[in-house]
């Protein structure tokens, strides 16, 4: 006997709804994950900058005896002559990439700032901006996103 019936091959409804949540859930998990390796990068990066900026703010006190003053670190024309392997780059949050004159901030930073910042003073935690040759130790401040350890920013001080 001949069977008239066709055999009818594809899914059903019920399989491709369940292969659509599937792919919604890697996608959500992806892009989670993917936001938070960038955020870490960013830290990462911060962390790097500081670093760098310590180390030629280092180079300097040993060369001169004093750390510059903010006024002066910020100025281009000073940094150009007396810190010239300063990479501009690292005066800069990587949340703010294309700021024209990188600055570092007088003041404790913010994330919403998107700035570093750079406090010096003298030996007695005065301000040293008028006689900046008394210039005797600093504070570089770096925000996070969120938190790293524990902590909501990144600093780093003079080594002496």
């Amino acid at each position: 006997m001949i069977s008239l019936k066709k055999r009818q091959s594809g899914f059903t409804i019920v399989e491709l709804l369940i292969v659509i949540v599937v792919i919604g859930i890697l996608a959500a998990l992806v892009i989670t994950t993917y936001g938070g390796i960038q955020s870490k990068a960013r830290n990462s990066k911060r962390q790097v900058d500081l670093q760098s900026l310590q180390t030629q703010l280092e180079a300097f006190f040993s060369q001169n005896g004093f750390y510059p003053s903010n006024a002066d670190i910020n100025g281009t024309v000073w940094r150009a002559g007396n810190m010239k392997s300063l990479d501009i780059g690292a005066m800069t949050d990587p949340l703010n990439p294309n700021q024209a004159n990188p600055q570092l901030k007088i003041t404790l930073s913010t994330i919403a700032d998107k700035q570093y910042s750079y406090v010096v003073a003298d030996s007695s935690d005065a301000s040293c901006e008028g006689l900046d040759t008394s210039c005797a130790k600093y504070t570089l401040t770096a925000p996070y996103e969120g938190t790293v350890n524990g902590a909501a920013s990144y600093q780093k001080s003079n080594l002496d």
